[in-house]
């Protein structure tokens, strides 16, 4: 794998925004989402009114490799909560944070929130 993609930077790529071309390269090399991330982005494509079977079909159609969210990742991502605070990261924010520093990865995001992150973890931006 090469790196681990956050729900900003999927839903870019399925909306075919700035962007969408860096996070399909990272797909073909090989990139992660996290279980929580994943559940995001299902979430953001109901809000579109994409039904749940389209959405998942998609989303799975993409090739990421679906990272598990255990008591490891749960524990790093209440650890980052102190550390992104300032920024106002949400829990998905950090839980992507901590599936990269998991698995030494950097991480791909849309999220123009994350410039002010120091976290240990090489951050790429879409945009």
């Amino acid at each position: 794998m090469t790196g681990v993609l956050d729900a900003s930077a999927v839903l870019a790529l399925l909306a075919d925004e700035p962007g969408a071309e860096q996070v399909a390269a990272a797909l073909e090399e090989g990139a992660a989402i996290n279980a929580v991330n994943d559940s995001e982005v299902l979430a953001k494509l109901l809000e579109r009114d994409v039904p749940i079977g389209l959405a998942a079909t998609s989303l799975r159609a993409l090739g990421m490799h679906v990272e598990p969210f255990d008591v490891g990742h749960a524990t790093v991502t209440a650890w980052l909560r102190e550390a992104t605070r300032h920024a106002g990261l949400s829990l998905g924010d950090r839980a992507c944070l901590a599936t990269a520093l998991l698995l030494g990865l950097p991480v791909w995001t849309a999220d123009r929130a994350w410039h002010d992150v120091d976290v240990g973890v090489s951050v790429r931006w879409v945009r």
